[in-house]
C-alpha cells in the first residue's frame, strides 16, 4: 500500500440527492478510492469481487480501501491483496459491554482493520445518528488508532433551503450523484477532487478497477 496516507481522517462530501447519495473524498496526499459495499454480498459473490480486484491493475499513486460487511470482513482480510485495506462500515461509540449489535474499536484492531467509515449520510438520515455522536464515535476511533473515512454532508432539503455553504456547493455541483465507471475520469479532472467514496460500483470489480485507475486523468489535468 502506498504511504501517501498520512492523515488519520479522510474527509469525505456526501452530496444531498435524496436518498441516492454517494460520496467524494478530499484532503489527502495521494489519491483515494474507497469502496463501501454496504449490505450487499454472499460469500461467493464477495470471492468473485476480491478475485477481480486482486486480478486489476492498481496505480502506484492511488490509496484504495474497500469495507465490507462486517459478516464478510475475515474473508476479505484473508484473501485480498495487499494493495488494497479494508476498512469496517461502522463502529460503537465507546468500550465493548452491554450494547446489542454493535462492535468496538478495540474489536476491529484485535482482527487486523485500521480503517472505519463514520458519519455516513444513511446511518445519519436512517438511524438518526445526530453530529455530536458521529463525533464522538471518531474521536474513540481514532484515539484507538483507527483511521477515519469520516463522512460529511447535506441533505437535499437542506441544500435547496441554503444552509450549505456556497462555495462548498459551487465546487462540488460538478459531483451530483454516482461516481461510476463512466464519469469518473471527468470527475476526477477536477481540482477540488482528491479521491472518491465509491457505493454500488465498487460491487463491480472490472468498474471499480476503472474508478480506482482515474487517478492517471487527475495526473493529465494537474
Amino acid at each position: 500500500m502506498p504511504c501517501g496516507l498520512s492523515h488519520l481522517v479522510v474527509l469525505v462530501h456526501q452530496i444531498g440527492c435524496g436518498m441516492r447519495q454517494e460520496a467524494m473524498a478530499f484532503s489527502v496526499d495521494y489519491f483515494f478510492v474507497g469502496g463501501n459495499w454496504k449490505c450487499n454480498g454472499t460469500r461467493e459473490s464477495v470471492k468473485k469481487l476480491v478475485a477481480d480486484l486482486n486480478a486489476a491493475s492498481i496505480a502506484d499513486d492511488v490509496d484504495v480501501v474497500v469495507a465490507p460487511p462486517f459478516v464478510y470482513i475475515d474473508q476479505v482480510l484473508g484473501s485480498i491483496t495487499d494493495r488494497i485495506e479494508v476498512a469496517a462500515q461502522n463502529c460503537w461509540v465507546g468500550k465493548g459491554g452491554a450494547f446489542t449489535g454493535e462492535v468496538s474499536a478495540e474489536m476491529l484492531k484485535d482482527i487486523g482493520l485500521n480503517w472505519v467509515i463514520l458519519g455516513h449520510s444513511e446511518r445519519r438520515q436512517l438511524i438518526g445518528e445526530a453530529n455530536e455522536f458521529v463525533g464522538m464515535k471518531e474521536a474513540y476511533a481514532l484515539n484507538n488508532g483507527l483511521k477515519v473515512i469520516g463522512c460529511i454532508g447535506e441533505t437535499l432539503e437542506q441544500r435547496e433551503a441554503g444552509k450549505t455553504i456556497e462555495v462548498v456547493a459551487q465546487q462540488l455541483e460538478a459531483m451530483r450523484g454516482s461516481v461510476n465507471a463512466k464519469n469518473c475520469e471527468d470527475l476526477a479532472r477536477q481540482e477540488d477532487i482528491d479521491g472518491f467514496l465509491v457505493g454500488g460500483a465498487s460491487l463491480i470489480g472490472p468498474d471499480f478497477a476503472t474508478i480506482v485507475n482515474s487517478v492517471n486523468a487527475k495526473k493529465v489535468a494537474a
